[in-house]
């Protein structure tokens, strides 16, 4: 039963930020076969995404306390009413907000989902002469781990390597991290603290 009022609490809290949005009616749509309880979840999948915009499956269920055939039945109607896009992402597949996000945007932020991968972007947005070595110092990794990372960062448009470490779109990265910093981890309400008052953005 505890279970139950926790799931509740959840979703209660993320419906009323979907129910807000602008993208509500398509969320509950105009005649709900699945009752008012299907038109809530989808409220909360939709409000949970506006905050957490590119998390995968397993999160999202997890954090919304879903059953597995619940969240795949949601989503996949919310996909298919234009409300929430997913992109492949290696073995992952990341949810959005239908339309909010250029495809640079949602690259960016699959890595920013990422904790080594957000790590080097936060390091290389705060010092951006840091060498490879410097990043991997600082977030006590192996330079194998940076090098790794940063290939991959590279084949994403979202670091170039041609000289030194340099961040793409930094000022675009920082305006993610900042609007999404509480969605990410401790460290990155801590940049995003400093770096909120070198951005302007509208949440």
């Amino acid at each position: 039963m505890g279970v139950d009022e926790d799931k509740r609490a959840t979703l209660r809290r993320f419906a009323a930020v979907g129910a807000a949005g602008p993208l509500a009616r398509l969320a509950g749509g105009d005649s709900d076969d699945d009752g008012a309880s299907g038109s809530d979840v989808r409220d909360a999948i939709t409000g949970y995404l506006a905050r957490t915009p590119g998390a995968h499956f397993s999160k999202l269920r997890d954090d919304l306390q879903l059953g597995t055939g619940e969240t795949q039945h949601h989503l996949r109607r919310l996909c298919a009413d234009g409300v929430v896009e997913s992109v492949r992402d290696g073995e992952y597949k990341r949810f959005y907000p239908a339309g909010r996000f250029s495809a640079f945007e949602r690259r960016a932020l699959g890595y920013l989902r990422r904790e080594t991968a957000r790590g080097m972007i936060r390091e290389l947005l705060s010092n951006p002469d840091a060498s490879a070595g410097a990043v991997a110092d600082a977030l006590d990794v192996s330079p194998a781990t940076v090098s790794k990372y940063g290939a991959e960062l590279e084949a994403a448009g979202v670091l170039s390597r041609a000289d030194g470490y340099e961040i793409q779109e930094p000022e675009t990265l920082v305006v993610l991290l900042v609007r999404y910093a509480d969605s990410f981890d401790a460290a990155t309400v801590a940049f995003a603290s400093e770096a909120a008052s070198m951005v302007s953005y509208d949440p």
